[in-house]
């Protein structure tokens, strides 16, 4: 029962969210499109009710989790969830199949349809405009690549390393003064690494496209029939017929900038909004949040050391270590009280390991 009420809330979470996303969205395509999934939506928990014999009274609420997911909505913009639903259905397809093969039953349309319309929102409907195709493409990178969930993980690393060697010069010393200075130094170089990292990563990625499409830029100004022969065999293989895909890439040549910003995407599969992302953004942002992970098991030790000092660092420690599982399970649709206490376990466990070390180490040297 509580795995059909599991699925019942899953309907119902997925209606709650596209009834927000219609509500919120300026495209008129868009928005009817996002009402009729979670009308169907609505109707597949209304008919898992009715298959198990329960009243329409015992149609939940929506849960923490899509509420708080509507909240996020409101304060990074409402494409955000789309990422999140898209990845949702993708999970929930994937279960199905892998269901159908373990059953051996054939597998249905509807398995994947979810995916499948909101693949076309994203990429293929012709009634949408290329400005909502492009918010939604880019969306859906940063949300199910995933900006929220980068900056989770962003935390979670700088809190679970720090606490990790805070504990580890705890064992050893049990020194306040010794743990609060390694602890900041370890911040910095923490904080400093991950956005030097992110600064190289994202300017290196930028550096190549733009060398890559100033070379296509030269080849179209040195050979545009070959070029456009090229284009023409890219739409062919997309079904287009040839006399049409021919007739398209010979009106797209002859505008050269046009031509260039077409053979970026297609041929190089480039988007150069992309390019305009700041490396400096990237790598302040990956900064602060390593940081607000790292400071939390050291600020205890700004106040106490000894055996208080760890205390409250691993209390502090496992409570930043529940929340960051918690905030998790907004991508994941586990229970809060699992993900939560599983990241404080692995956490915890890895900050023990590192205080033996350093208590081994440190009579080893005192003796």
């Amino acid at each position: 029962m509580n795995k059909i009420l599991e699925n019942i809330q899953i309907e119902v979470d997925a209606s709650f969210l596209y009834k927000i996303l219609a509500e919120n969205e300026k495209d008129l395509n868009v928005a009817h499109v996002f009402q009729e999934m979670s009308d169907i939506e609505k109707s597949h928990a209304l008919a898992f009710l009715k298959k198990h014999g329960l009243s329409e009274d015992n149609l939940p609420k929506p849960s923490r989790r899509a509420k708080m997911l509507h909240f996020i909505g409101k304060v990074f913009g409402y494409d955000y969830i789309l990422g999140v639903l898209l990845d949702t259905e993708k999970t929930v397809s994937v279960g199905i199949s892998k269901a159908r093969i373990k059953t051996k039953t054939q597998s249905s349309i509807s398995d994947t349809a979810h995916v499948t319309i909101l693949k076309n929102i994203i990429e293929t409907n012709k009634n949408i405009s290329g400005a909502t195709l492009a918010r939604f493409e880019k969306r859906h990178r940063s949300v199910g690549g995933n900006a929220l969930r980068a900056a989770v993980l962003g935390g979670n690393d700088g809190l679970v390393s720090n606490f990790s060697l805070v504990m580890g010069i705890a064992g050893a010393t049990g020194g306040q003064s010794e743990v609060l200075l390694t602890g900041l130094a370890g911040l910095l170089a923490g904080a400093l690494s991950m956005a030097l990292g992110e600064w190289i990563s994202v300017k290196s990625s930028q550096e190549l496209y733009e060398n890559q499409m100033q070379l296509e830029m030269e080849e179209l100004e040195t050979n545009p029939e070959g070029e456009e022969k090229e284009l023409a065999l890219i739409y062919m293989t997309k079904g287009i017929p040839e006399d049409q895909a021919k007739e398209m890439a010979k009106s797209i040549i002859a505008d050269k900038d046009h031509a260039h910003e077409i053979l970026v995407k297609e041929e190089l599969g480039i988007n150069a909004e992309e390019l305009k992302g700041s490396a400096m953004e990237a790598a302040v942002a990956s900064f602060v949040l390593f940081s607000i992970g790292a400071i939390i098991p050291v600020i205890p030790f700004f106040f106490v050391g000894g055996f208080w000092g760890v205390f409250w660092s691993s209390l502090s420690s496992a409570i930043g270590l529940f929340i960051i599982g918690s905030i998790i399970t907004l991508f994941t649709g586990k229970s809060i009280w699992f993900s939560g206490f599983r990241q404080v376990v692995f956490g915890l466990c890895a900050a023990a390991i590192t205080f033996g070390i350093g208590k081994l180490i440190g009579v080893s040297v005192a003796g």
